[in-house]
């Protein structure tokens, strides 16, 4: 199983890029294709041990820049890096793209060239928050700020089955985020979706606020990508402006370092709990295909979870089990969840 990596996309491409790559391939035994400057590639391969490990090298000539609109992502940059990740995946070369580059242009052209999975309007990015239980997937994480109720009932489905086959929840509890629990609560576009949701076959728990994200409570938790996208980045300041008061307070008082070399595991386990590298990338859900999309400042400790979890994503055959979903909810519904009230 081939897992392609934008080796050109990110902030710290493609150093970590490379190096987490070859984590991966060394730690699983993935094959993995790096796609980008070949020459530039093959040296930073160089400073590596890669001897028994299958990390081939793709030439790209194109980057696309965080800046750059996804629209000439798809028409002018044809020999980007992660246009040739994903022409490798449509042609059957490889089985999933991981990359940290431009998630815009990542999402159109996954689209454009997989197309979406039938059923689903629109594809969204699938955060994996933890809680004090396990982990909450939070989609849309950012790749659609306005969105229409049955969006967000399709992103219930398609997390749904993420957090059944990724995660191991049985019966994944959904909600709808909103600023109260009342059906009274809520703007038109959460109302409209709580319908929805309620005629749906999916364990839907009605309305959650956003501290339930972190209780353990909810499996699941949908929202349009405007709000998606401030969670994910409130959740990610939170955790990195704790762990800077804390230290600040430990290196203040003697006695708080003394008890901070006690403490020091459970310091240890707390941190990996709330560090995004850990959980590697977001998979973005609906398209026809296996994408994975990290984060821009991805060190190579998240690249080689990202590669990972794309290859565990492929492994549990996440979009066949989520076509079989969408093809028996539309079987027994035609309430608006799959194709906006036209079965």
């Amino acid at each position: 199983m081939v897992v392609a990596v934008d080796a050109m996309g990110g902030d710290n491409a493609p150093e970590v890029e490379v190096e987490g790559a070859v984590a991966a391939a060394r730690r699983w035994g993935i094959p993995i294709v790096l796609v980008g400057d070949q020459s530039r590639l093959e040296g930073i391969l160089s400073w590596h041990d890669t001897t028994g490990l299958d990390i081939a090298v793709r030439h790209a000539g194109e980057i696309v820049g965080m800046h750059d609109s996804p629209s000439d992502a798809v028409r002018k940059k044809k020999d980007s890096s992660i246009r040739v990740g994903f022409d490798l995946l449509r042609r059957g070369d490889v089985h999933a793209v991981v990359s940290a580059g431009n998630s815009g242009a990542t999402m159109a052209l996954g689209m454009f060239l997989l197309k979406r999975i039938p059923g689903i309007d629109r594809p969204a990015i699938a955060t994996i928050l933890p809680n004090k239980k396990s982990q909450t997937v939070v989609l849309d994480g950012g790749a659609n700020v306005d969105c229409k109720p049955f969006h967000l009932a399709q992103f219930g489905t398609m997390g749904a089955v993420y957090a059944k086959f990724m995660l191991g929840k049985d019966h994944p509890r959904v909600g709808v985020l909103s600023n109260g629990e009342e059906e009274s609560k809520g703007n038109e576009l959460a109302r409209e979706a709580h319908k929805l949701l309620k005629q749906s076959r999916l364990n839907y728990i009605g309305f959650v606020e956003g501290r339930d994200i972190f209780a353990g409570d909810v499996d699941v938790v949908v929202c349009d990508g405007f709000v998606g996208n401030v969670v994910l980045k409130v959740s990610e300041g939170l955790s990195e402006a704790i762990g800077d008061m804390l230290s600040a307070e430990i290196k203040r008082r003697f006695f708080a370092k003394l008890g901070f070399l006690l403490a020091r595991p459970a310091f240890r386990a707390f941190k990996k709990k709330v560090d995004y590298a850990e959980y590697g990338g977001a998979p973005l859900l609906g398209i026809q295909g296996t994408g994975m999309i990290c984060h821009g400042g991805s060190n190579a400790r998240a690249i080689m979870n990202a590669i990972h979890m794309a290859r565990e994503s492929v492994s549990q055959r996440i979009n066949d089990r989520l076509i079989a979903q969408l093809g028996l909810e539309a079987s027994e519904t035609c309430e608006g969840i799959i194709e906006n009230g036209a079965c």
